[in-house]
This record gives structure tokens, sequence and C-alpha cells, in this order.
């Protein structure tokens, strides 16, 4: 007998029998309870539907963190459409790159983008998003649930494109249910838990792992347009949220809020970071109030989920991005694809139920992602420790090679991370005539005290081999992101008159604004090596 995934398409439905009056989201002061968005869903559904909406069609989504998108998603979910959540960061014409590329039927757009809409060259159909915050009731005969497999697409979503054209990672019905089943079984969330989605929900993290995951469990969803610190601690302190998911940026903003001090954070039991390194002292920070803090790696192409370190050992593996989820496995490869030794880096492979099957339209993409056993190959270098314990070591594309010694600029932030007066930072290469490559280092300064370049490298160089200290150090306001939170080092490559050498499509994001600057010729492969104290191994990647 052959073993079927169950489908999404009934997922509304379920709820609102199971969980009809609880909220299922909280938006602007209004609750929206499971049988309120059912009957959305129900008109959603069936309004798609006679716009000429089939199963396996694309339906765009423009519009900001709203129940309207929720309810997209489920009507979508509901006939077996594709649901395709836009970045409304990005460009018109990124945005007809992604609606021509992915064959879009239906784009649906909030107000708030209808000038953003008015520019497009694409030639898709546009319907306006409507909503009236009453409770609704679906009138009329409703289109039933598809019929469906769960291993037919369920979402697609776009990769940020830091190294070129976006990709369209596909997931199916299945991939998001074991994405949540992954993520509920190593975590202890109840029905009765509630979580804050500031995360946009074009990205894999707000989507899958906060909404899609509440929303199967029956939990309370709390959701911003935008992220807003103040608003936060409002959630935490007056409105009973539980947990929250994220970039490491939300939560230093939190930790440096004049607020962090004295708010009544007792309600909020953990978090789930991931997207970047994460220093010691703000882990140490969120557990000093009791607030467990859980670090896990991951991609679109996952889920998101891979690894999660649980709050348990996140002291005791500092750096570590955990261990592979229940029902994911993770191994490390080397360049001819042999398993590597613990300790010894190589590329990180992931194989799983929540594993993409492939890019949109890209076959050529996707046979490269891919090595025989189904192992999806995520670009990342990195190692597993004795017990088991992943250590991201950085991108195989962000590696640099200066003077013939292999730099992972990972590494170097996370030692730059130490310091007490370094709230960001992020390290690209810089051409150099004498060493071919050398570390550039934009570094934005906590509020509590501006470093000087000097005072940072000779703080580097006390922990790292003299050859991984950025020759360049660059203090600024801010550091240029994706959509999803991700630093873009696209755009600091190209930032300043260094001769950087970054290719791909420019960002809409602006770049940094730099105030304090050095650069120094002291910079010397050969010159005496420091034992570094960073999690990363001293052996270099094959």
């Amino acid at each position: 007998m052959t073993f079927v995934h169950p489908s999404l398409a009934t997922l509304s439905e379920r709820q609102a029998t199971d969980h009809g009056g609880s909220t299922a989201i909280r938006f602007a002061g209004i609750d929206h309870s499971y049988a309120d968005l059912h009957e959305r869903t129900l008109i959603a559904a069936t309004a798609l539907h006679s716009a000429g909406i089939r199963r396996g069609d694309r339906v765009a989504y423009l519009g900001p963190n709203h129940p309207a998108a929720v309810v997209t998603v489920l009507a979508c979910l509901r006939l077996g459409a594709i649901f395709l959540p836009l970045n409304w960061r990005l460009a018109p014409a990124e945005l007809d790159f992604q609606l021509d590329n992915a064959g879009v039927s239906r784009l649906l757009v909030a107000p708030e983008f209808t000038s953003t809409a008015d520019r497009l060259r694409s030639t898709v159909p546009v319907e306006p998003v409507r909503w009236d915050p009453a409770p609704a009731s679906a009138q009329g005969p409703m289109i039933p649930a598809a019929d469906l497999d769960g291993d037919e697409p369920a979402l697609l979503l776009f990769t940020s494109g830091t190294t070129g054209r976006p990709k369209g990672a596909v997931l199916s019905h299945a991939n998001v249910l074991w994405n949540a089943f992954n993520f509920l079984l190593s975590t202890d969330l109840t029905a009765a838990d509630t979580t804050l989605v500031a995360a946009p929900l074009f990205h894999v993290i707000g989507l899958n792992q906060q909404v899609l995951t509440s929303y199967l469990r029956g939990g309370r969803i709390l959701m911003e347009a935008t992220w807003d610190v103040d608003r936060a601690f409002d959630a935490i302190e007056h409105e009973g949220l539980t947990w929250m998911a994220g970039v490491t940026t939300m939560f230093a903003d939190m930790l440096q809020s004049p607020r962090w001090s004295t708010a009544d954070l007792t309600s909020l039991r953990f978090i789930n970071s991931g997207g970047a390194p994460i220093p010691v002292s703000l882990i140490n920070a969120f557990q000093a109030r009791d607030i467990a803090f859980c670090q896990g790696y991951g991609l679109t192409e996952t889920s998101p989920g891979a690894t999660i370190l649980p709050a348990s050992h996140a002291l005791d593996k500092p750096g570590s991005a955990g261990r592979a989820l229940p029902f994911s496995e993770i191994d490390i490869r080397d360049p001819s694809g042999n398993p590597c030794a613990a300790g010894q880096p190589g590329e990180v492979v992931v194989r799983g139920p929540n594993v993409t099957n492939g890019y949109w339209r890209n076959d050529a993409a996707t046979e490269s992602a891919f090595s025989p056993g189904g192992w999806f190959h995520t670009g990342d270098i990195g190692y597993l420790d004795e017990d088991g314990f992943l250590f991201i070591v950085d991108r195989l594309k962000d590696m640099f090679i200066s003077g013939g010694e292999n730099v992972y600029p990972a590494e170097v932030e996370s030692v730059l991370f130490e310091h007490p007066a370094v709230a960001e930072a992020a390290i690209v290469a810089a051409a150099d005539d004498r060493w071919g490559e050398v570390g550039h280092a934009f570094v934005v300064a906590a509020e509590s005290h501006t470093p000087t370049p000097e005072e940072l490298r000779e703080f580097l160089l006390t922990r790292l081999a003299k050859y991984k200290v950025p020759k360049h150090v660059d203090i600024v306001d801010a550091l240029p992101r994706t959509g999803s939170g991700k630093v873009h080092k696209g755009t600091l490559r190209r930032t300043g008159p260094l001769g950087a050498h970054g290719t791909g499509p420019q960002p809409t994001t602006v770049g940094p604004t730099t105030s304090t600057s050095t650069t120094t010729d002291s910079t010397n492969p050969e010159s005496t090596i420091t034992a570094p104290t960073s999690t990363a191994p001293t052996k270099e990647a094959p």
C-alpha cells in the first residue's frame, strides 16, 4: 500500500470545527476567530474560482502583513492553487520578473501598493484586496475543497537573489506539514500559545514557521504590518505573547530598547532566531530573564526548518545551529560528495520531507542543487561536532582567499560580536593588489559606545589569525538587508572606492552611511598566527 501525504485543502474547515470560537488572528485591535476566517476562506476561494483560478494556477499577493493575506493562502490551499507572496520592497522590474517567471494567473494587490502595481509591465489580471473587519458569512453555494495529493505544490517562494536572479522554490502541502511537525515536536507549543508575527509574510519564517504552524496548532496570532520594538513590548506586557520567531536584529532591538530593563516579560516563554550569527551576550540577556532562546538553521528550500538548538544547549554549544530536526537529516560533504569527519568543514546538505523538490521552471538549478539520495546542497559551509551539532562556518560563495589562506567572513563576524560596542557586523571581500583579496568590515555600533576602527582591529588581532583580520573597517549607521532580513552583502561589495568585485542585481535597499573608516596595510597572511577563539575549526575547508 502506498502512503499518500495529506493536503492542506481543508485546513480552514478543520480548524473552524476544532477551534471555531477561538481567536486565530488579532490585527489592529480586532479578533478574528477560526470560524470567521473559514467563512472568509470560502468566499475568497469561490471568488477566485469564478475568476478562472484552477488547480495548479499561481495566485500572487502584493501587500503588507494582514489577515487578508492569510485568507488568500487558505483559499489557494482549498482550490489547489499555488500561492506566491511578493516582496513589496522590490522594484517593479523585479516584481515583473517573478510574475512572468511564475506565469501568474491573478495578482491581488493591497491598497497600500496600488501605485506599485500601476508601474508593473506584467499583463497579469490585477484584483484589489478588499477587507471588511466585521465578521463574514458565506452565502450561497461555495466551492468545495479540492481532492489533492499532499505532494502537490502549495507555495512558490522566491529566494532573495543575493547571488543572481531569484529562484522560485516550490513547497508542497507535505513540505509545509512536515515543517510544522518538526517545529512542534521540538518545542512545547500548544493551542494556548500566542505568537507575534512581524516578519513579512513574503518570507518563509513569517509565513511557514509562524502563521501556518500556529494555524495548524490552533494557536493565536498577533499580526503586525511591520516590526516595531515598542509594539513587541506592548504585546508581551498586555496581550499575553508567549513566543516569537525572527531574525537576530529584532531581538537586538529589544535588548537595546530603554524598556528592556523595566518591562514585565513573564508571559514570553521562548524565542526562535535564525538567519545570522547570534552573539552569546544576546542569548545570555534573554535567558537571564527566564526566556528560552532557541536558535535554528534553515532555508526557503527547507520550508524553512532544518536544525534547532534548544535553549538547554544555547550556552554550552555557543555558535551552533543545533541538531537536525526530528524528520530531517543533516550531513557535511566534501567537494567529491564524500561525508566529512566530525570537525571537518564541508558543504551542508539536508534531506527530509520538508525539503523542496526543486525550483520553478529551472531544471538546471534543481539538478545542481541535489545529489543522489535526495540530498539538497545548501551552499553553506559548516561542520558537525562529535555530538552531531551543526556549526555554520560561512556561505560557500562568501568565502574568500587572502594570500593563499581561506577566510570565512562568518567566523570573523562572530568574533566581532564579542566586542561590547558592536551591535551588528558584516564582512565581505575587497580586491587587494598584494594579497588578492582582503576583508572589508562594516560595523554598526551599539548605542553605549562607538568604537574606532583601530580599536576593533586590535580586538580581532588578539583573537584571530592576522590574515583573517579585515584590512578595511567602516563604522556605519545601518546594514542593507534583503526582504527576509538578511544582510545584503552584494550591496556591501559595491560600497566605497575599494574596487570591490561583487556582481548581481542591484538591490532596492539603501546602502550604509559611512561615518568612520580606516584602511591599514598591516594585514599580512604570513605574519604570526594567534589562535582563534571562535567556535569554527581552524582547519580550512577543502
